[in-house]
């Protein structure tokens, strides 16, 4: 039996869309809850399983018809009122549903705790609607697992291709989600690349915020330093929509008191058709040769975005360099931070569930090999005997180095030197360098390749520079509107 719903639900609606049906009662958010369990029972868990889903909060529907109940008795209280959003499957949530990143030894964890940035949603009146599938562990189980991969969810799909299309990771789930319309928003995490690739590889804007923009509390860690949340989205303005949602300062996260004075609730603001007239844009052109020769690549779609930056009355300066982005990174502070972070979050898990250390997440998993261990965990025992109190001298001047180099000798010395506004990356080969410093990225649809996988490009700019890169975004994206739904 197929559900006979409204003419107006349809694929790629926008939230001012939505709330415009809403506002004139064409449909319910009951509605459209019901249209999108539609489309994750039927091409999620059915039809192409894309598997980008990882449960569905039993609570939606009643939560949907509350707020429905709530527009009609008091009014709307904002942009997200009634919209559905998936989040990543490491940000907690106090209700039916489990918080795991993926891993079987949490997949009967309750939070007794919603994470900061999602009580800011509930207050924005979304509807929560389910946890999206990862790469386990946020990419911190092995070195050989498949982007998209978790032992508890296991593979997802790339809507844009078949099962051996690079899915990008770890906010797979929210990218693919996004991308096939089972929401109209979701929330991704990243530490490097998380949010940025899923977003390039399946044609949705993501943004990766400056590093205390949003809180961190409530989200399972990876690293101190560099996690953070963020949107994903179909379009720049939900991207900029959600973005305000979520950012804020938290009283019990110190990275986000730096924030106080340098946010806006609003970042729609920001949204400016000729957004691209007289910005200063520097194109990177020197990433290793091993990355233009990849399948990530596409000279020809990347020309046609320098050369639209410049239709559009950007001035572009070609070919800029970056001084440290060739430089051998260290990897002691995601080694170090992983250790400390997992540690500390397991560590306070309640005394019911089976681990609560990374030694003992090691044992369970082995324990249960045939389902745990599919590509190992050799990432998590590279980890087992390092300390967790932070005083490794190795650790110590990496950390100093990576705020040295990426910042002073990197993202702010290129900014200078060449009077920019913004850099632009082809892919996301610049995730590393913004990650270190903390700095913010927006991820854009760019084109198909001829073998119709999905092309992108990065904006990334110095901190709290959200505004501008969403200015430029958005411009880029009204010139070109590249974005295409996927065939399923």
């Amino acid at each position: 039996m197929t559900i006979p719903f409204k003419a107006f639900f349809k694929e790629e609606l926008t939230t001012d869309e939505i709330q415009s049906a809403l506002e004139k009662g064409d449909i319910t958010a009951k509605e459209l809850t019901m249209y999108y369990l539609y489309r994750i029972a039927k091409f999620d868990q059915d039809g192409p399983q894309l598997n980008s889903i990882l449960e569905i909060n039993p609570d939606a529907l009643f939560i949907a018809e509350a707020l429905d109940h709530e527009r009609a008795s008091n009014g709307v209280r904002g942009p997200l009122h009634g919209i559905p959003i998936l989040l990543k499957d490491n940000i907690e949530t106090n209700d039916k549903m489990h918080t795991s990143a993926g891993t079987i030894a949490l997949e009967n964890y309750n939070s007794k705790e919603d994470a900061f940035l999602v009580k800011k949603l509930r207050e924005a009146g979304a509807v929560i609607l389910g946890k999206a599938n990862m790469t386990e562990l946020a990419n911190g189980m092995s070195y050989e697992m498949w982007a998209g991969y978790s032992s508890r969810g296991g593979q997802v799909l790339n809507p844009y291709g078949d099962a051996n299309l690079y899915v990008g990771g770890s906010s797979s789930g929210s990218a693919v989600a996004t991308a096939a319309n089972f929401t109209v928003l979701s929330v991704g995490t990243e530490t490097d690349a998380s949010i940025l690739s899923p977003a390039i590889t399946n044609s949705v804007v993501g943004i990766k915020p400056t590093v205390g923009l949003v809180s961190r509390r409530g989200i399972i860690p990876f690293t101190y330093s560099q996690d953070t949340a963020g949107p994903m989205a179909r379009t720049v303005t939900d991207a900029a929509i959600l973005l305000g949602a979520l950012a804020g300062v938290d009283e019990l996260d110190p990275t986000t008191h730096k924030s106080a004075g340098r946010l806006t609730s609003d970042y729609t603001e920001y949204l400016d058709q000729n957004g691209l007239r007289d910005a200063k844009i520097g194109v990177y052109k020197q990433a290793p040769d091993e990355f233009y020769a990849s399948a990530e690549y596409d000279e020809s779609l990347f020309k046609d975005v320098v050369r639209t930056l410049k239709d559009e009355g950007a001035i572009v300066i070609e070919d800029i360099d970056i001084p440290s982005f060739k430089r051998e990174w260290s990897w002691g502070v995601s080694l170090y931070e992983l250790k400390a972070s997992l540690d500390h979050f397991l560590s306070k898990l309640p005394p019911h569930m089976p681990v609560h250390s990374i030694s003992e997440l090691i044992a369970f998993n082995k324990s249960i090999g045939d389902r745990a261990l599919k590509y190992g965990q050799n990432k998590l025992e590279d980890r087992e005997s390092l300390s967790n109190t932070l005083r490794n001298p190795d650790y110590l001047n990496a950390k100093l180095e990576d705020i040295y180099f990426s910042q002073e000798q990197g993202i702010d010395f290129t900014l200078k030197k060449y009077d920019l506004d913004a850099i632009l990356f082809p892919a996301y080969i610049g995730s590393t360098i913004c990650a270190k410093a903390g700095y913010p990225s927006i991820a854009m649809p760019a084109g198909f390749m001829k073998s119709g996988r999905p092309f992108g490009v990065t904006f990334a700019s110095t901190a709290y520079s959200e505004g501008i890169l969403i200015t430029l975004a958005y411009a880029y994206e009204q010139a070109t509107k590249h974005r295409r739904k996927p065939n399923l």
